[in-house]
């Protein structure tokens, strides 16, 4: 009974994992992205193959975790769940102990996860799977059923439209903070309310001693030892850090803040109009013109509503307003290139790719 149980919940763990990624697998291609960049990895080439490696993925989790979970191919099965979990611990520890990737996209945008807490529910699996494949090692009996080949057969099917449908559209199922019926004004408000609180630490060195403290800035103003004229103790240039010492309200919200190429803060504009109409791109040195060209013409003949194409360039739109924004906010926002994002008073009530706002 505890075996089939311990498969079952690891079989649903591996599910759930990839069905959210594949809701939104342009979303998890971001997060590969950030994982290839200079920063971390450092192996750009694979920037542009993100999202081929991040549907591999989801596809690979999806049906190892469905063979898991209706008994088929178990002893290759779990070895190559082993080999899947070796590599994600892999990741999420180098995250963790490097603090590189912040959030290592493991439940997509509906669960979000710590890389610590990443890497510790991995070694949680590889526990597991090494429980199960001790248990299974002399279980070869397994039968295909007509009832399992046609539950494998709708499960493929879905798994295959849930994907398309996220990259040809919009998610079917929205786990961002910029879901539609989202009142930025409203959460701006709640996190003005809530804010996170951040102290300075400093590295500080005794001379005498060679002792090392990091010491928050509280403690150093209020403690005179520490900055007295004669004392031992002197600040390390370089390794003061900020730290978070409360955390308030977390919303993607928080960096949706869109400036004109002069600088111009213009959020307070855009969430308070009765109706604004943005146009995004992310990576604008791709962007199909003429695809581009139709969705600022199209906008362009709404009446009376505020419009901005935003991006990362100053001179992305030709024939709307320019704005710009951290091109890592704009892809939360964004899941093809270009987007656009309908506003009334501040509240999401369209979001669509351009192509289908064209239609």
């Amino acid at each position: 009974m505890f075996k089939h149980i311990l498969r079952i919940v690891i079989a649903l763990i591996f599910i759930a994992s990839g069905f959210v990624k594949a809701v939104d697998v342009v979303g998890f291609s971001f997060k590969m992205e950030e994982y290839f960049s200079p920063s971390v990895f450092n192996i750009p080439f694979l920037e542009k193959q993100a999202l081929f490696l991040a549907i591999a993925v989801v596809v690979v989790e999806l049906v190892l975790g469905f063979l898991l979970l209706v008994k088929t191919r178990l002893q290759l099965t779990i070895s190559l769940l082993i080999a899947l979990c070796v590599f994600f611990a892999f990741l999420t520890f180098y995250s963790a102990y490097f603090n590189v990737v912040t959030d290592c996209g493991c439940f997509g945008d509906a669960l979000k996860l710590k890389p610590w807490q990443s890497f510790w529910k991995d070694l949680f699996l590889l526990v597991g799977l090494g429980i199960l494949f001790i248990l299974y090692r002399n279980d070869h009996n397994e039968t295909e059923s007509k009832f399992k080949k046609y539950f494998s057969a709708v499960a493929l099917i879905a798994m295959v439209f849930v994907i398309y449908w996220g990259i040809a559209h919009e998610p079917l199922i929205d786990f961002r903070h910029y879901k539609i019926g989202t009142d930025l004004n409203a959460e701006k408000l709640k996190i003005q309310k809530d804010p996170s609180e951040y102290k300075t630490f400093y590295s500080l060195k005794n001379a005498k001693t060679g002792e090392i403290l990091a010491v928050n800035q509280d403690d150093y103003v209020n403690d005179k030892k520490y900055w007295e004229e004669g004392s031992p103790w002197k600040i390390e240039e370089g390794k003061t850090t900020s730290k978070i010492v409360k955390q308030g309200y977390e919303s993607e919200i928080a960096k949706f803040k869109p400036e004109s190429p002069e600088g111009m803060d213009l959020t307070e504009e855009i969430l308070k109009a009765p109706k604004a109409v943005l146009i995004f791109s992310y990576h604008p040195e791709n962007v199909d013109p003429v695809l581009l060209a139709k969705t600022e013409a199209k906008v362009k003949e709404i009446k009376e509503a505020v419009i901005f194409g935003v991006s990362t360039n100053p001179a992305t739109f030709r024939t709307i307003k320019n704005a710009m924004m951290d091109g890592t906010a704009i892809k939360t926002i964004a899941r093809s290139n270009p987007f656009v994002l309908t506003l009334q008073n501040g509240k999401i009530i369209d979001k669509r790719s351009a192509e289908d706002y064209l239609k």
